[in-house]
């Protein structure tokens, strides 16, 4: 009988990805991958996977939305009392993934959680709609609620209670992982798949291939 996870399968032939096709950064090299997913209509192209440890070196991870990157590295926002916000907060090594599987690409980062300045948190917080700033108040992330009226109810209430501005919750911020690491996948058939990595020195990047 077969296995219905292990049969499925598919060949990887859409591109390759060399050495010369590399940039000569990972920030450069991850724009040009990033504006192919955009091109190609992947479904939200910014979605990526943060994983983080606990103090006693449970993994954990979960899909959010880029909101920022630059030179300095990639941004998001959480609930700093969230699961993921605690973890980093008490150990800022994590690791982030972009599976962007209609370009059979994946692009992953190591490196290091350090939370943004209040100006940066209190400028995106008033860019997002007013559900959502309301939502913030509302949901205390990773806490167990009793039912979904009781969220219901905590957003009503926050309405309520913030007629005109919204303000940022205290408990509310961002985080930017600065790499140490990044790694560009490209699927090739016979799962000879090609992974270029960068990896910072003292001196700048230096990049490898790895076995796939």
């Amino acid at each position: 009988m077969s296995d219905p996870y292990a049969d499925l399968r598919r060949e990887y032939a859409d591109g390759g990805l060399a050495e010369s096709d590399l940039a000569a950064d990972p920030f450069a090299m991850f724009q040009r991958w990033y504006d192919d997913a955009v091109a190609a209509e992947v479904y939200e192209p910014n979605a990526m996977v943060v994983a983080s440890v606990s103090g006693d070196g449970r993994p954990s991870a979960r899909m959010v939305l880029l909101k920022g990157f630059s030179d300095a590295g990639w941004v998001f926002f959480t609930n700093l009392g969230s699961r993921k916000g605690s973890e980093l907060r008490a150990n800022p090594y994590c690791h982030l993934l972009f599976p962007w599987h209609p370009l059979e690409r994946q692009v992953r980062v190591d490196g290091t959680a350090a939370e943004l300045p209040q100006a940066d948190v209190d400028a995106y917080f008033a860019s997002r709609p007013r559900g959502s700033r309301l939502g913030a108040h509302a949901s205390h992330q990773s806490r167990e609620v009793a039912s979904r009226a009781e969220l219901e109810e905590a957003w009503a209430a926050a309405d309520t209670a913030y007629p005109d501005e919204v303000p940022v919750p205290d408990e509310w911020g961002g985080f930017r992982v600065v790499p140490e690491a990044v790694e560009f996948w490209q699927g090739r058939p016979g799962r000879l798949h090609d992974r270029l990595v960068y990896r910072r020195t003292d001196t700048g990047w230096t990049t490898h291939r790895l076995a796939p």
